[in-house]
């Protein structure tokens, strides 16, 4: 699975969280500054070329259906990302984030109680 360039993922985001749709559909619920159509329809056609997107001709247009499920995809980028900048260990990047005091004691022991859960 190829790694997705910001406006990629801004995209993919909004497809995800539409189900599918046409590139005006996609338009209409990105943030602003919304990109011009014809960029956007660029971003859809490289997300296909990527395989992360089937289109189905509608007429004389073209619906746009995930192939990728969003969860697959984080979980390959954090996969990814935990390698490139944490050596392949999660205790690293949880270490990374108390050190910057980005996560809390409370957050921690949340994330401890879930793993203590998931072992029973």
């Amino acid at each position: 699975m190829e790694k997705l360039t910001i406006q990629e993922e801004e995209a993919m985001q909004v497809i995800w969280q539409s189900g599918g749709g046409f590139i005006k559909d996609f338009l209409d619920l990105l943030n602003e500054p919304k990109p011009p159509y014809t960029t956007l329809a660029s971003t859809v056609k490289n997300l296909e070329r990527k395989g992360f997107l089937e289109a189905i001709k509608v007429a004389n247009s073209y619906r746009y259906n995930p192939i990728i499920a969003e969860a697959d995809y984080k979980k390959r980028f954090m996969n990814g990302f935990v390698s490139d900048y944490f050596q392949n260990s999660y205790k690293e990047l949880v270490t990374f984030f108390a050190k910057e005091k980005k996560i809390s004691a409370n957050e921690l022991q949340d994330i401890i109680n879930l793993i203590e859960n998931n072992k029973k």
